[in-house]
């Protein structure tokens, strides 16, 4: 069976280099990478674009757009969603925005980007916001997703009233021709993102970094049955697989065991779409 990883990180990031050696005991590398998905099906990863600055942590309001990977050169199967800082993007100053608008778009000409990453929770910003506008009606242009940080925050320093899956909403009626993604499946509102999902025609959600952390970590949550009914009864209310994208979040967690996690919350006559399938349609792969 192919894989696609729908949402995966190769940027130069303290934290997932921590996360990596740690807690996941992952080789944070290129050839970390291509050998976790050769030895596991996996034919494309999609990664989230973003950036830190010099002081550290994320998300950093310096960043200039668009934010792309850079750990290291991109093997040829790690495509991109271009990450996008909204606080750069807040000026009144016209000349600086066109700037910053005008790289976001560039790069959405590049054939390895397949989408756009909104970072909600860790910028202060509701992704309905008029801030964001101008990228969204790029999203329109290009054809391209837009995947939306859902649910807990990574770092502290986020703010959960802005990454709630209820955000995305009014969001989908506002613009009706762009396809938006929830990532994390909204974790831990997962029946809010269930019901988003069921309601508006253009909303998906991939389940990427439900679990961190190495092989242990892993096994001992899926023998935590309430742990893992806690995802199958949003995915029964949901009742629509093909509005779900697998994806891992490398590198906080390995690719082979977190495979198998999902083929635990997944019926396997679904397999096909969730593992590949929804996620090649929407990015257009």
């Amino acid at each position: 069976m192919k894989i696609i990883d729908a949402h995966m990180h190769f940027s130069n990031i303290e934290s997932f280099k921590r996360t990596a050696e740690e807690l996941s005991f992952i080789d944070y590398s290129s050839k970390g990478i291509l050998k976790e998905y050769d030895e596991n099906g996996v034919v494309y990863g999609i990664g989230m674009g973003l950036t830190e600055g010099e002081e550290g942590g994320f998300p950093d309001v310096n960043s200039i757009n668009p934010m792309c990977l850079d750990l290291e050169k991109n093997p040829d199967n790690v495509l991109t969603c271009i990450g996008i800082n909204p606080v750069v993007l807040d000026t009144e100053n016209e000349e600086i925005k066109e700037q910053e608008l005008k790289r976001i778009e560039e790069a959405l000409k590049e054939k390895n980007v397949v989408g756009i990453k909104i970072y909600a929770g860790y910028y202060h910003y509701h992704v309905w916001d008029e801030v964001y506008t101008p990228v969204y009606k790029l999203a329109e242009k290009y054809k391209l997703p837009v995947v939306i940080h859902s649910g807990d925050t990574y770092s502290e320093r986020g703010l959960l009233k802005y990454s709630k899956p209820l955000e995305v909403d009014e969001l989908a009626l506002k613009f009706r021709w762009v396809n938006f993604i929830i990532a994390h499946f909204g974790d831990p509102w997962v029946m809010e993102t269930a019901e988003i999902i069921s309601k508006n025609s253009n909303v998906y959600a991939d389940i990427s970094g439900l679990i961190v952390g190495n092989e242990a970590k892993v096994q001992k949550f899926m023998n935590e049955k309430l742990f893992m009914e806690h995802f199958k009864r949003a995915f029964v209310y949901a009742d629509n697989y093909k509005k779900i994208l697998f994806g891992t979040d490398w590198p906080l967690v390995r690719v082979k065991p977190y495979i198998e996690f999902v083929k635990e919350l997944i019926p396997e006559e679904h397999w096909e779409d969730v593992f590949y399938n929804n996620a090649a349609k929407l990015f257009n792969i």
